[in-house]
């Protein structure tokens, strides 16, 4: 009993000094890499989210931050529908790669609009499920969110991951240009469990709320 209490301990502490050096690495650039292309997941949402993701993707360097996954929720068809219209007007080189390489996947939703918080614990463990398995498959370098719900799940399992040694993927969060006092839900929880590694904010207020935040003016 005693050793295995002591495995206990060992194996907590292990896991307490990994999450740390985790957090403690976030907020850091990138790390120098001789790789071209970053395999990047792109969460996209309803409500702007996507419009929004869309419009940051157009500025980027794409053929740096490919192949690109898409991932939106399982009910949301026009999201994906509009990523499939962006990759397409693409210049010819992009486009091409994109043609190649770009995926567009679907993931189940932790919480639907006015579903109870009991029964969502159900959902939200599915979605955990499905994102793990989401994952494994696209193995992403970099991961692109909003604040769509949708991401929360990939975001967690990215930061397990981290901790793990299975993976690392780096998470950068754009808040949405319409939240100017105060964070949505899923840019809050990112920020205060510390789970992504840049989350950027439009509006300089919100950067004096959340000093972690980086502001860098309007995106969009």
């Amino acid at each position: 009993m005693e050793l295995f209490s002591l495995f206990v301990v060992i194996i907590t502490t292990i896991l307490v000094v990994r999450v740390l050096y985790v957090i403690s690495q976030s907020s850091k650039p990138i790390r120098n890499t001789c790789q071209k292309h970053l395999s990047t997941l792109v969460v996209l949402g309803s409500g702007g989210h996507t419009a929004e993701m869309l419009n940051l993707l157009s500025i980027i360097q794409k053929d740096r931050f490919a192949p690109r996954f898409y991932i939106a929720a399982s009910t949301d068809d026009m999201s994906l529908q509009k990523a499939r219209v962006f990759e397409e007007t693409l210049d010819d080189e992009v486009s091409l790669q994109g043609s190649i390489c770009t995926q567009f996947m679907q993931i189940y939703r932790s919480r639907e609009v006015g579903q109870s918080y009991i029964t969502s614990i159900g959902t939200t463990l599915y979605a955990l499920i499905h994102a793990l398995w989401l994952m494994l498959k696209t193995r992403p370098q970099v991961i692109m969110c909003n604040g769509p719900g949708t991401c929360i799940p990939i975001c967690a399992i990215a930061f397990v991951f981290k901790v793990l040694g299975i993976r690392w993927s780096y998470i950068f969060y754009v808040e949405s240009i319409a939240r100017v006092k105060r964070l949505s839900l899923s840019g809050l929880l990112l920020y205060k469990l510390r789970m992504a590694d840049q989350l950027y904010v439009q509006w300089p207020q919100l950067q004096k709320q959340y000093p972690r935040a980086h502001y860098v003016g309007r995106l969009m």
